[in-house]
């Protein structure tokens, strides 16, 4: 006779399955960081780009969830949060008087910290890391400002190449609208107050954003980063994005270029 178990075996147990990241080849932009091998960063550096307003940070919360629940471990870092100069720069740019060169080397002082230690210990952990801006926010305003590229090049070749950049595009209308809702106000330098562009703030916001906007254009044909069109609802977006991510888990997505394309 057969057992009451044989005849009601258990049904097997069904567990959700996890995609592992496949490493991929690490590489600097230029002279990298030293004593850092890059071949021991085994986590995926994943870049959310975008002029203020785009979407970004609701973006990134949004595929912070997705991994997380999907068992992956998440690293966040963006602008402006070095423990090391980020207080010190918000209390310079309150003053309005920083020089063009001085911002941007308070800024990259600010991207070298968190690079050393909040980007490389969270790839070398094997968790993926997701970036709030990156060095191409910091290079199209300064190139907006008048800076050379050249020396933007050597400035930022410190960084290391992501495996994947994704540049948020929303017209000018749009963001000008999404920042005023958020603090009813807007900030100087992203107004391009300093520049001189125009003495009433919003027509300065407008014009400098249109500045910023054609050179995260030029920037995205020499770093070669996936443009997502931001103008649809939160939700298209970040289903755009997450197709987008599984390539890059699997190995497979549209590789950043490395800054000498053009």
């Amino acid at each position: 006779m057969a057992s009451k178990t044989s005849r009601h075996p258990k049904k097997p147990f069904h567990f959700t399955r996890i995609l592992v990241p496949k490493p991929t080849e690490r590489r600097f932009y230029g002279h990298g960081i030293p004593g850092v091998d890059p071949t021991k960063l085994r986590g995926k550096l994943i870049v959310v780009e975008g002029c203020d307003g785009s979407g970004r940070s609701t973006q990134i919360q949004r595929m912070v969830d997705w991994l997380e629940s999907s068992g992956h471990a998440t690293v966040q870092t963006g602008l402006k949060r070095s423990t090391l100069v980020s207080e010190e720069l918000n209390q310079a740019q309150n003053g309005n008087i920083l020089s063009h060169t001085t911002m941007s080397l308070f800024y990259a002082t600010d991207f070298a910290d968190q690079l050393e230690n909040v980007i490389f210990p969270g790839l070398k952990a094997g968790r993926i890391v997701l970036a709030d801006r990156y060095i191409y926010t910091l290079m199209a305003r300064d190139l907006a400002r008048g800076t050379d590229m050249d020396w933007l090049r050597n400035l930022y070749g410190m960084a290391l190449i992501p495996d994947a950049v994704f540049y948020l595009d929303v017209s000018a209308e749009q963001r000008l609208a999404r920042n005023f809702a958020k603090d009813f106000a807007l900030d100087y330098w992203e107004s391009g107050m300093d520049l001189g562009l125009s003495r009433e703030m919003f027509d300065s916001f407008l014009k400098y954003q249109a500045m910023v906007e054609r050179e995260f254009r030029k920037l995205q044909k020499i770093y070669n980063f996936s443009v997502v069109d931001g103008n649809r609802s939160p939700e298209e977006i970040f289903n755009e994005l997450r197709k987008r991510m599984e390539d890059v888990m699997k190995g497979n997505p549209r590789k950043p270029g490395t800054g000498h394309d053009i």
